[in-house]
């Protein structure tokens, strides 16, 4: 009973204090269900996080399915991902009804422009965290700059990117490359 009330608390936190979108808690999560609870290792979470990127659907919802199913099962996944959704389904809900009333205000839309650079700077601050905790390699490199050339000057959806990921990462398991 305790593991479960300390899941629910940690993806209650985790899905409360989120805000910025999927890169920007990973550094909560990580200190959530490494440091805090030792349910992942940081090698895990590092392949957890790279395994979730093939999956559609929000970061936050995997990583509650993996660490819910790994702690309790199940019955984990629910609780987790309960406790995840609750606090932005309620926020959201509650924003919406804000912003249609008094969206058009000079005060509220500054606010979001504001949020909006506050939240590209914690998404930089995540890449440089993560690139540095990985140690890439040549290969690591010419992946991370092909990525972001094919999608920021070809506008390729991201779905094809790790697809194509996943391709040039099974061809180099089956024909290993030295760098």
């Amino acid at each position: 009973m305790q593991t479960a009330l300390e899941l629910f608390l940690s993806f209650l936190k985790i899905g409360l204090l989120s805000f910025g979108g999927a890169y920007s808690f990973l550094p909560l999560i990580e200190r959530e269900i490494v440091t805090n609870h030792q349910w992942l290792t940081h090698k895990e979470f590092l392949d957890v996080l790279a395994m979730v990127e093939i999956f559609p659907g929000a970061i936050s919802i995997k990583f509650s399915s993996y660490v819910g199913y790994k702690v309790l099962g199940i019955p984990g996944i629910i609780i987790a991902n309960v406790a995840n959704f609750l606090p932005p389904a309620l926020l959201i809900t509650g924003f919406a009804a804000l912003y249609m009333k008094h969206g058009k205000n000079p005060a509220v839309r500054t606010t979001f422009e504001v949020i909006r650079y506050a939240v590209l700077g914690m998404i930089l601050a995540v890449f440089f965290k993560y690139v540095g905790k990985s140690s890439p390699d040549v290969l690591g490199i010419f992946i991370l700059i092909a990525s972001f050339a094919v999608m920021y000057f070809l506008n390729i959806h991201p779905a094809y990117i790790v697809l194509g990921a996943v391709v040039i990462g099974i061809a180099l398991t089956l024909f290993p490359v030295n760098f």
